[in-house]
């Protein structure tokens, strides 16, 4: 019996595979961009695609049609991680964040909880194309038909027609601030191959005219000479608590007459709260909080700060307290290693550290002890640090309320109502709920051994803990409920600052706006540590009230920032930006402006070119 001949369309390897490549172009733009593909998708994608593929036409005289399905394999693997990755982060991945592969193991179910069914479809053609191999005889006939070679005379003005057209891609949206609009104005494979090869990295601001008047000047403030509430908790114990994926809405929340955080709420009233506060993290998540409050530096531009910045003899509130007579220690329940917070923490100058191999594995909630025995064991040792003739300083980096805040049911305190059940944000709140559980006995137990009336006690949220990106209908809907507002990136990014203190200052809440970086220089002033001889990025709450300017990035554009009235997402620069009112009248005109566009750009650049320039630390084998 002869073989049916194949079909025209399959005699062309090039053609067919380009056609395969521009479909899932399609698929990977749908999810990745807002507007979705448009009729030039194919122009901004296949002249990448037909590079390639003009390559194997020219070199592969074997196997040619094994290394078309390896590079198409290769590809929609980048785009299926593209698309799993945007719907956690709502960025578009690149090399680095590639290179933190290793962390995924450790965050799998994070990872899992973003993996849509339907994301599986742009696998569909290597699944179909791999049951036709199996049978042989299909299987030769098509191979051999597929395998002709190409004219060169075609092939070659091909290739130099679509490199044409990717430098035309490329080039002239190079300076674009925001990321994504780039990533859709070159294409996704231009703008990958754009990010990996470029050399972007900014010439450095020389040491000697990085100054505090500088840094200051550019923020738009003035040093204080006398800062109110100086030294008022001078030589106690210093206790900061990161409280993970906590945003501020939860703050005072009941959910049909039910208080979500009685404990957090509690403290909120009988404490200086500051509801106007900011995340600042990037890549490294949780492990850049630590790094931000810890150094009032801004976050590396590609990379987290445990890679990028460890290396580096870095100045910190563990140094400065050490300097006042402190010891210092941190506290997180999972391996030090991960996300390099072992050398972190050296180049911190914490005394000690304690992770997974004190803490254990008896009672985990995702990726380490819960917080239950978080506390429970940190409580037992500030008991026996307390002790001591010298202050301490504690950072306490809780858990249990990792995404995706599935936590066990064992560990539930409330019973949600049956709107809630089965959703995000349901899980989003039974998870909180509980940390503050836990939270509210750690609080008792500082009491009971007498810690807390010895201690500055902050508490800060590390990050957003409900990406717009990973909502369905539903999880909006119940956010619009909570809030009475549509859920916006200014709610997003929005999270809480509690600072307490028996006899430190009266309870209030202060409106100025703030964010990681200024917890530093806040507790600086009330433990009455001068800062003179120390560059610092953020600024003093209590004192300088009038004005504060939020670079951020990574998680939002380059170029983006938060001032008093606004959350402002860069554009391709300034001019097509969006700007999000932080509260009140939607109405109000435009609150943000090009100098502060520009001076947020400046501030992240002064601090890059700092830390990049200070020496390297000592390593002791």
């Amino acid at each position: 019996m002869r073989l049916k001949k194949p079909s025209t369309l399959s005699k062309r390897s090039i053609l067919f595979f380009s056609l395969i490549m521009i479909a899932k172009s399609y698929f990977a733009w749908y999810y990745l961009f807002e507007d979705g593909p448009t009729w030039s998708t194919w122009i901004k994608e296949i002249p990448f695609i037909l590079l390639i593929f003009c390559m194997i036409e020219w070199f592969a005289t074997k196997r040619k049609i094994a290394i078309y399905m390896l590079v198409n394999l290769l590809i929609t693997i980048l785009f299926f991680s593209l698309i799993v990755y945007h719907n956690h982060f709502g960025i578009i991945a690149t090399s680095q964040v590639i290179g933190q592969a290793k962390q995924v193991g450790a965050v799998k179910k994070s990872i899992f909880a973003v993996m849509h069914p339907q994301y599986i479809l742009i696998f569909l053609d290597i699944i179909i194309i791999s049951l036709i191999m199996l049978s042989r005889k299909k299987a030769l006939a098509w191979k051999k038909s597929m395998s002709r070679p190409s004219n060169r005379k075609v092939v070659a003005p091909l290739f130099c027609i679509s490199l044409a057209i990717c430098m035309m891609n490329i080039f002239p949206n190079q300076a674009s601030m925001n990321e994504t609009v780039q990533a859709e104005q070159m294409g996704i494979l231009n703008y990958e191959a754009f990010a990996l090869l470029a050399d972007q990295e900014e010439e450095q601001i020389e040491l000697s005219k990085i100054t505090q008047s500088v840094i200051d000047q550019t923020k738009g403030i003035q040093s204080q000479s006398n800062p109110i509430l100086f030294g008022s908790a001078k030589e106690k114990n210093l206790i900061i608590i990161q409280m993970e994926s906590f945003q501020n809405f939860l703050i005072h929340l009941s959910i049909d007459g039910h208080e979500i955080t009685p404990n957090m709420n509690k403290l909120a009233d009988n404490s200086i709260y500051f509801p106007r506060f900011f995340q600042q993290v990037g890549q490294g998540n949780t492990s850049d909080a630590e790094f931000i409050v810890n150094t009032s530096f801004y976050v590396p531009p590609d990379g987290p700060a445990t890679e990028i910045y460890a290396p580096k003899e870095l100045p910190s509130l563990p140094k400065l307290l050490q300097e006042q007579g402190y010891t210092t220690a941190t506290f997180h329940t999972n391996q030090v290693d991960f996300w390099n917070r072992g050398e972190l923490y050296k180049a911190l100058g914490f005394n000690q550290y304690y992770d997974k191999s004190f803490f254990g594995e008896d009672d985990t909630v995702f990726y380490g002890a819960s917080d239950e025995v978080l506390y429970t064991k940190t409580a037992a040792v500030l008991d026996q640090m307390n002790e001591s003739s010298k202050p301490f300083y504690s950072q306490v980096i809780s858990m249990s309320s990792h995404n995706p805040f599935s936590i066990p049911d064992s560990k539930y305190q409330m019973q949600l109502p049956e709107r809630f059940e089965g959703t995000f944000i349901g899980d989003y709140i039974r998870a909180q709920n509980y940390a503050d559980y836990a939270l509210g006995q750690f609080i008792e137990e500082l009491k009971q051994n007498g810690v807390w009336d010895d201690s500055l006690v902050v508490l800060y949220g590390d990050h957003r803990g409900l990406p717009i990106f990973s909502m369905k209908d539903e999880d909006k809907f119940l956010m619009e409920e909570i809030l009475g507002h549509e859920y916006k990136e200014s709610d997003m990014i929005n999270i809480p600052l509690i600072i307490a203190s028996q006899g430190a200052a009266s309870p209030s809440v202060k409106n100025q706006l703030g964010g990681q970086v200024d917890i530093l220089p806040t507790v600086s002033n009330l433990l009455g540590i001068s800062l003179d001889n120390h560059i610092h990025f953020g600024q003093d709450l209590l004192n300088q009230t009038a004005y504060n300017l939020l670079p951020q990035r990574y998680y939002l554009p380059t170029g983006s920032f938060v001032n008093n009235e606004e959350l402002f997402l860069s554009g391709s620069g300034f001019e097509d930006g969006q700007h999000y009112i932080l509260s009140g009248d939607g109405n109000k005109p435009l609150q943000s402006t090009e100098d502060e566009f520009n001076r947020a750009l400046q501030l992240l650049h002064l601090s890059d070119s700092y830390v990049t320039q200070l020496p390297d630390r000592e390593v002791i084998e």
